[in-house]
């Protein structure tokens, strides 16, 4: 090898390990949340502390605009036909799916993220937005078809399965002790931002 080549070949070799550093940093990085599932701990006027369901501690800013909902409990037999709800859901037997919570969606909020998509509750749950077209009652339960712009699902929700609606909230909710689920961003300083939360009323832990 020359000299002359040798000399332009170490500079691209040091280019090209500086890029493989750089995107194994970028690997080993932990995935930033899109929600934060928790209880707060601290609140003050432009930041919470949240402690996670899984036990960490969550700093988060509150977003000048931040948009407040409150979660309360509703009844399994308020859900009929032309509903529009959202439903957390596993695999069942038989290709069906099975609901871990339902909510109900007022009429201000219909149409809201329609459709089916993966979701992080629980592993290989999606998340469904549609309008109900058919309820039938079992003995354990409803079975309900649903069915959103891109097609249909049905979806058994038993008897136990927590079914909650969204109801009307504001900043002051947040507040020591509430359970929260906070959809969250990042800043470029790496810090985190609250723009949406949805409080638990009473106590209630948003099953979503």
């Amino acid at each position: 090898m020359s000299v002359q080549r040798a000399t332009f070949t170490r500079p691209l070799i040091a280019v090209a390990m500086v890029a493989v550093s750089t995107l194994y940093a970028f690997a080993q990085r932990a995935p930033v949340p899109t929600r934060v599932r928790g209880t707060i701990e601290t609140v003050d006027s432009d930041t919470m502390q949240v402690k996670s369901r899984s036990g960490e501690d969550v700093k988060l800013r509150i977003a000048p605009d931040i948009r407040v909902s409150g979660i309360a409990k509703t009844s399994l037999a308020d859900i009929k036909p032309g509903s529009f709800i959202g439903a957390t859901t596993v695999p069942g037997p038989g290709g069906g799916e099975n609901a871990v919570e339902v909510h109900v969606f007022p009429e201000s909020m219909r149409g809201t993220g329609e459709g089916s998509r993966p979701y992080d509750l629980k592993p290989n749950s999606s998340m469904t937005n549609a309008t109900v077209a058919d309820s039938v009652v079992g003995n354990d339960g409803h079975t309900l078809l649903v069915k959103y712009k891109d097609g249909e699902k049905k979806v058994f929700v038993a008897d136990n399965t927590p079914v909650v609606t969204f109801v009307p909230g504001d900043k002051s909710d947040l507040k020591t002790g509430a359970k929260v689920i906070a959809f969250v961003k990042p800043l470029p300083d790496g810090s985190l931002e609250a723009d949406r939360v949805s409080v638990g009323r009473d106590g209630l832990t948003p099953p979503m």
